[in-house]
């Protein structure tokens, strides 16, 4: 009697992730000129198909990828670090390379961080606002 429960839960929750959601979640979007988004974008930098016209908000949005990029890279360090350490099998110089893998991207991503600090603060004393 469960396994029947079960199935049917497994199905109910295939049908909504595979045939419902994809409906309401891929909604197509038409842009209309009246209705006031070219406005709103110009008032934040953009035109009105979303690019960058001005070159602060081309700044902004670099410094803002790359550091997307260097979490992601983070990630995958610590995430590899991690199964060195799990898959060591108490082998020592394998353990002591995951903790280097950790402990070295902790310390590249704290300095990354403490930069874009400094870099912040700095451009807010000029009067800059390009890390908006």
């Amino acid at each position: 009697m469960f396994k029947n429960i079960r199935k049917i839960k497994y199905t109910l929750f295939y049908i909504f992730f595979s045939i419902l959601l994809p409906k309401i979640t891929f909604a197509s979007y038409k842009f209309e000129e009246n209705s006031g988004i070219s406005e709103t974008a110009q008032g934040t930098g953009h035109d009105k198909l979303g690019t960058a016209n001005d070159i602060d908000t081309l700044i902004s949005s670099i410094i803002k990828g790359v550091l997307s990029l260097v979490g992601v890279i983070f990630l995958l360090l610590m995430i590899y670090g991690g199964y060195l350490w799990m898959t060591s099998r108490g082998n020592e110089q394998q353990v002591e390379k995951a903790k280097k893998i950790i402990i070295e991207s902790s310390i590249g991503v704290a300095i990354v961080m403490i930069a874009y600090a400094i870099t912040v603060m700095v451009v807010y004393a000029i009067g800059g606002n390009v890390l908006q």
